[in-house]
This record gives structure tokens, C-alpha cells and sequence, in this order.
């Protein structure tokens, strides 16, 4: 097989945009070369990959439909191959840029900071703290070289990710709630008589985002969850170490219910072009380990 990486993208790029044509003027190439480029790609592999019936859209053939994901990864492993390259050229970075959810455990962050600093203590560092969904935007639009988010069930394609550990979730009201005489023992018929606030979801899951009660409130921050908690404009499912933040202290009132969300998944995420280099994975593992202590001290 003598296919070229150009050929596997351009029979990517028709895919997903459904036209040659398209594809074209993206390229500014005549529509006969990408058109002779993807049967080029045909007769190598020896598919046919798309249905072409005049004046409609290319449609993936069933063989053009097994093998674009598998084309996909092809193209994923060239990006990863070429930041690897120019990591090891690069060596040690100057600068490294932080983007973090707002919500993140901000002892566990300052310890793996200072841990940071001490390794390298030449290193500029910029901290941006951002709502859910902006961290991702800024690694995407390179205003950030790494990123620690709480897990979303989608991330931009651009992006790798990777587990570090978890926090605990807890069901939480304000101490004048109603539901906070019941004693911190509730069931899911009495939460449901009363608002439930939820995290926005938009594209994107938080262990817990689903509705318990008919009538929900949502916001984009933990914290701004917890302020309306302790308002008493509703009960939550927050994350353990908002609960505990010291503004907090006295103002909520932790329930036990029959049902609890799982703990919410902490995520280190970067670009697949750009991978990280030696002073951004020192700060991952040295968070991701005090990000398990704390976890084993909470249990």
C-alpha cells in the first residue's frame, strides 16, 4: 500500500463534511484533485470508501464507515509523533501556562505548585482559573498548556486527557432548609419535593447532573452552587472540599439520602500537537499524588 497521510485526511475531511467540493475550496485545490486523491486512497486500499451518485452527497460506503475512525487514529498518531518530536527538542519549557476548573482542590494545586518551584526554579508560571468548559476552550485556542478539569464525558478532538484521581460528592442544603430538620436522613421522594440545583451540563456530565426533583436550577460553578445553598434556594450534590471551604463552615447541612452520585473524576488535559513536557508532567504526578492523599485522609 503506497497511501500518503494527505490522502487519509482529505478522505477525513470529506467525511465529515459530506462534500468534495468543500473540502476544495478549504484546500483551495481544484475539486478533480481531491476527488483523485480519495480514488487514489480507493485503489490502494482496495474499498471503496464513499457512494457517489450525481448531485448528491458523498455517503460513506460500509467499508468507508469501518475505517474512518481507524483513519481518524491515524491522523491522531502523526500529531502525537510530531509533539513528541518537538518536545525532545525543545527540552525543559520556559513557561508553563495552568488552566484549572475554578472548583479544583486549591490546597492539593498550591502543594503541587510549590513542589513545582522547587524543581524548577527558573520556570515562569501563569495560573488562569476558569467555569466548566472554558479550560478545554483555552488549550484548544493555545492560551494554556495544561489543564486540570473535572471529567466531561466530551472534550475537543484536539485534546488528550488523562485520570489523576477523584473527589467525593455529597448531598448538601442550607442549615434554615427544610429538608435540614429531617436529621441528614432524606429519601428521593422528599428531595424531590423541593428545588434541586445542578450543574450545567451543555455537552458535557458531572457525576450527579441528573434531576431528581421536577423543578432544577442550573449554574456553570460549583461555587456559585454553594452560594445558593446556603441561601436555602435549593439542595445540591456538591463536591466535598466546596462543602468544606471555610466561607461555608456552619451554613450547610450534609444529607443522607438513598442514592449518592460517584465520586467526581479529576482529569489532566492537554493538547495531542503539544505534549507536555518535563515540568508539566512533574506537576501532574505531584498533583495527582496529593490528590490521593487527600482522598485516603477523607476516608
Amino acid at each position: 500500500m503506497q497511501w500518503s497521510l494527505e490522502q487519509m485526511r482529505l478522505f477525513v475531511s470529506v467525511a465529515e463534511q459530506r462534500s468534495f467540493s468543500a473540502v476544495a475550496r478549504d484546500q483551495r485545490k481544484a475539486q478533480s484533485a481531491i476527488s483523485s486523491a480519495v480514488a487514489l486512497l480507493e485503489a490502494d486500499l482496495g474499498v471503496s470508501l464513499f457512494e457517489r451518485s450525481s448531485g448528491r452527497q458523498p455517503r460513506l460506503t460500509e467499508a468507508g464507515a469501518a475505517l474512518l475512525e481507524e483513519a481518524r487514529e491515524v491522523l491522531r498518531q502523526c500529531e502525537r509523533l510530531n509533539g513528541r518530536a518537538m518536545a525532545l527538542m525543545r527540552g525543559e519549557e520556559a513557561r508553563l501556562r495552568l488552566a484549572q476548573d475554578e472548583a479544583m482542590l486549591s490546597q492539593e494545586v498550591l502543594d503541587a505548585l510549590e513542589a513545582l518551584a522547587g524543581q524548577f526554579p527558573s520556570l515562569e508560571v501563569q495560573l488562569a482559573s476558569a467555569a466548566q468548559g472554558d479550560v478545554a476552550r483555552k488549550l484548544v485556542e493555545r492560551k494554556a498548556d495544561l489543564g486540570l478539569l473535572f471529567y466531561h464525558d466530551q472534550i475537543p478532538e484536539a485534546l488528550e486527557r488523562r485520570a489523576l484521581g477523584s473527589v467525593e460528592m455529597v448531598t448538601v442544603c442550607g442549615v434554615d432548609h427544610p429538608l435540614a430538620s429531617a436529621q441528614g436522613q432524606v429519601d428521593s421522594q422528599r428531595l424531590a419535593q423541593f428545588r434541586q440545583l445542578l450543574m450545567s451540563t451543555q455537552s458535557s456530565s458531572y457525576p450527579g447532573s441528573e434531576a431528581a426533583s421536577p423543578q432544577v436550577w442550573r449554574a456553570d460553578s460549583f461555587y456559585v452552587m454553594a452560594e445558593w445553598v446556603v441561601r436555602g434556594l435549593g439542595w445540591a450534590w456538591l463536591p466535598r472540599h466546596v462543602v468544606q471551604y471555610p466561607a461555608y463552615q456552619g451554613l450547610m447541612v450534609e444529607l443522607v439520602g438513598e442514592w449518592t452520585p460517584p465520586p467526581l473524576v479529576v482529569e489532566v488535559v492537554w493538547r495531542r500537537d503539544e505534549p507536555l513536557g518535563p515540568a508539566a508532567r512533574f506537576l501532574s504526578e505531584r498533583f495527582a499524588a496529593h490528590l490521593q492523599a487527600t482522598h485516603q485522609k477523607n476516608r
